[in-house]
């Protein structure tokens, strides 16, 4: 139950985070086709759960409470694209270019399928 709390409040706190950057640089670009506030929270998520990958690989530095507040909570709300790119690289660090290659692929191309397949079925309807 603990556990769940701590996913839930970072979660919320990840998801304003979010909201609040993406709607700022969604504002600064209003004339620019690409989606670069989708983009800026992605990277940016990236970089920060590379840090503390980083910090956890080098100093052993969060608890696990910590640890699901910070990785699952806080920057799961933030953008879960994150996970995806720290689960890509620790396969290619363990050498498994093919999963990682696999995965990256499977994931774009099949995300999209399924993401049309679903708004196809919705707005298909009578």
């Amino acid at each position: 139950m603990k556990s769940m709390l701590l996913v839930a409040l970072g979660g919320a706190l990840g998801s304003m985070a979010r909201y609040k950057l993406s709607g700022w640089i969604l504002h600064q670009t209003v004339e620019w086709r690409f989606p670069l506030g989708t983009f800026a929270v992605n990277i940016a998520g990236c970089l920060i759960i590379g840090i503390l990958a980083g910090l956890i690989v080098k100093n052993d530095f969060f608890s696990a409470d910590a640890r699901v507040f910070l990785f699952t909570g806080i920057i799961g709300g933030f953008t879960t694209f994150s996970a995806f790119g720290l689960e890509t690289f620790y396969l290619l660090r363990r050498g498994e270019i093919l999963v990682a290659g696999s995965y990256v692929l499977l994931s774009v191309f099949v995300g999209l399928l399924a993401l049309w397949l679903g708004f196809s079925a919705i707005s298909h309807r009578s």
